[in-house]
């Protein structure tokens, strides 16, 4: 997510290109969200309820956060070879305060559209800021200290599920935001509250492995061994997943649910859990994420070069994506009938629980809206490229 994109133009476009494609693939989530008529009533991931085509839908975009967490993490680690190790964290430090503040104030908004700001959303970008303060603190250490706390994070952080929570609130609040969030609500006032939706420290461990593999892009790696280290790593880590997924031990807060139907068992092997990203959640993720990036480093085609363009101006693609579908939803909302009386919902102004079109349709609201995109981020892509305000390196 935060590349210094001409340092990677010059490089390693497969970064670009990944990281384009679940930007793409992202927005399809949040297409769902806003246009989906069971987006607000049930559970896509339920293998009890939902189809193969519902559930798909929503697994695919699994892949976004801890690829795009991922990404940001071996980006930092390329932006700081262009800086002292003081400049690399007072950079990440302030970014990370920057990229929280967006989060409540800009992001919240998209989502919402309430002006009021009754309900405070605290998503994956709030994830990436907290994380990359803490990646500016643990790499003025060293580099071996972010890696081997990124691996103890992503490997650990489970064992919190084998212990009960702590019998005092604060202490359960404390380790609810940093490890076991799964959308922990925190009253503010009588009509004022954060959403927590994105525990802290498991995404830190996902970028801080990202800073450590960011090591095999410097200058002067051989490129035939970067990539035989993304595949024998990425097929390792999609090991782990499916050893851990058949053990049902470890790695996950639920275990696996097994039922006599094929179909079912099928959903519920790959039904991991999100929130907070589990051990085998990230494993089943990262793996195939690594092998995208050892296939893909010297591809290029006109698929390629599309996404890379979404993939160069990541941050500027994702407010956006957000106001293009609330905008889009409040004119589908009195296109459909719908009266003033129904705008206001919780947390989303305009979108009333029982609306919502078939999934077709939603597929078609979403190919229109990325495509609609592509020309504004091409031209902040050119933008970036040929200035050099202070203020670009934060978007």
């Amino acid at each position: 997510m935060n590349a210094d994109n001409i340092t990677l133009s010059k490089r390693i476009l497969s970064i670009d290109i990944l990281r384009g494609l679940v930007m793409i693939i992202m927005a399809l989530d949040h297409t769902r969200d806003f246009f989906h008529i069971g987006a607000m009533t049930g559970d896509p991931l339920n293998p009890d309820t939902t189809t193969g085509m519902l559930f798909f839908t929503r697994w695919i975009t699994h892949f976004c956060a801890p690829t795009f967490v991922f990404l940001s993490g071996l980006s930092a680690y390329l932006s700081a070879q262009n800086k002292t190790a003081a400049q690399a964290s007072s950079f990440l430090l302030k970014r990370g305060l920057w990229l929280i503040l967006i989060e409540i104030v800009v992001i919240t908004f998209g989502l919402t559209f309430n002006p009021t700001y009754n309900f405070i959303i605290l998503q994956v970008i709030w994830a990436i800021g907290t994380s990359m303060i803490f990646l500016g603190l643990a790499s003025r250490i060293s580099y071996k200290t972010v890696l081997i706390t990124g691996l103890i994070l992503v490997f650990g952080h489970n064992l919190f599920n084998l212990f009960p929570a702590p019998a005092d609130s604060n202490g359960g609040l404390i380790l609810k935001i940093f490890f076991t969030a799964s959308g922990t609500v925190v009253p503010l006032s009588a009509n004022h509250f954060v959403g927590v939706f994105y525990a802290i420290l498991p995404w830190t461990g996902v970028m801080f492995v990202g800073y450590g593999i960011g090591a095999w892009y410097k200058k002067g790696y051989a490129a035939e061994r970067r990539q035989r280290n993304l595949l024998i790593i990425g097929l390792l880590t999609i090991f782990v997943f499916i050893s851990l997924r058949l053990i049902n031990i470890y790695g996950d807060p639920l275990p696996r649910k097994e039922y006599h139907d094929f179909f079912k068992n099928v959903l519920a092997f790959f039904n991991v859990n999100k929130y907070p990203p589990s051990l085998q959640y990230i494993a089943m993720t990262l793996g195939p994420a690594m092998l995208f990036l050892a296939f893909t480093e010297n591809l290029s085609n006109r698929f390629t070069r599309i996404t890379s363009v979404y993939g160069a101006v990541p941050f500027f693609y994702y407010v956006l994506h957000f106001y293009l579908l609330h905008t889009l939803l409040i004119v589908v909302f009195f296109a459909t009938g719908h009266s003033t009386k129904e705008i206001v919902q919780v947390p989303f102004l305009f979108r009333p629980a029982t609306f919502g079109f078939s999934l077709p349709i939603v597929y078609l609201i979403w190919l229109c809206a990325v495509a609609a995109l592509y020309l504004p981020c091409r031209w902040f892509k050119r933008y970036k490229e040929t200035h050099q305000q202070w203020w670009l390196r934060y978007i």
